[in-house]
């Protein structure tokens, strides 16, 4: 997925804040809260690994694709978008994994 389909999936879902729930789809999902956006997240996570573990290429990359597309609403939800992700990434780029996950603490 290139920066230019995150920028214009990031700009759909900011437009989508100012729709009805009973519209759309992502509309609800605001209007649910946080809350119900983290879960969509844990669910397609969770439906993501299962796709990867009975060997499933094309449920994965489906999986994978509700993934991403509920982070983003959940980056949005945040004030956040995928050019604060890339940053993070570019930013980490040169550095030793080791080195970048023992600087936050060992967390993941």
């Amino acid at each position: 997925m290139s920066e230019e389909v995150l920028a214009r999936v990031a700009e759909a879902l900011e437009a989508r804040k100012e729709a009805s729930p009973e519209d759309s789809y992502v509309a609800s999902l605001y209007a649910g809260g946080r809350n119900k956006i983290l879960e969509k997240v844990g669910e397609e996570a969770t439906e993501a690994i299962l796709a990867a573990k009975d060997g499933d290429r094309h449920g994965l990359v489906a999986e994978t694709a509700d993934l991403w597309f509920h982070s983003l609403v959940m980056l949005s939800e945040q004030g956040l978008g995928p050019a604060d992700v890339l940053a993070e990434l570019e930013r980490r780029f040169a550095v030793s994994g080791h080195d970048e996950k023992a600087a936050r603490g060992g967390s993941s």
